[in-house]
C-alpha cells in the first residue's frame, strides 16, 4: 500500500500557517451560477414549445452537465478552499491532541 503523504498548509508571510481561504463567496457564485443555468435552460425549453413539466424536467437534467462544464473554475476554487480548510482543521486537531497528551512543546 502506498503511504499517505503529509499535506502541507501554505505558509503566511509571517511564517505561521496561512488562514484557510474563504469559501462562502465561491459557494455563492457556484450556487447562483447553477440556478441561473437551470432557469435559463428551463425558459429556453418552454419557449421552444415544451409543456410545463417536460420543460422543467429536461431543463433541470440538461443543467447538470452544462453547469459542470461552464462553472469549472469556480467549482475548482471551491474545492481547493474546502480541501485547504480540511487540512488546516486536521492539523489544528493534531496540535490540540498533542497539547492535551503532553507530547507538544
Amino acid at each position: 500500500m502506498a503511504e499517505r503523504a503529509e499535506q502541507a498548509v501554505p505558509g503566511a508571510p509571517t511564517g505561521g500557517p496561512a488562514a484557510p481561504p474563504r469559501i462562502a463567496p465561491w459557494l455563492a457564485v457556484y450556487t447562483v451560477g447553477r440556478l441561473a443555468i437551470a432557469a435559463a435552460l428551463v425558459l429556453l425549453l418552454w419557449m421552444l414549445g415544451l409543456d410545463f413539466w417536460s420543460g422543467a424536467l429536461f431543463g433541470l437534467l440538461l443543467s447538470m452537465p452544462v453547469s459542470y462544464l461552464l462553472l469549472r473554475s469556480s467549482r475548482e476554487r471551491l474545492t481547493e478552499g474546502l480541501a485547504a480548510r480540511s487540512v488546516a482543521r486536521q492539523q489544528a486537531k493534531a496540535a490540540r491532541e498533542a497539547r492535551l497528551t503532553g507530547d507538544g512543546a
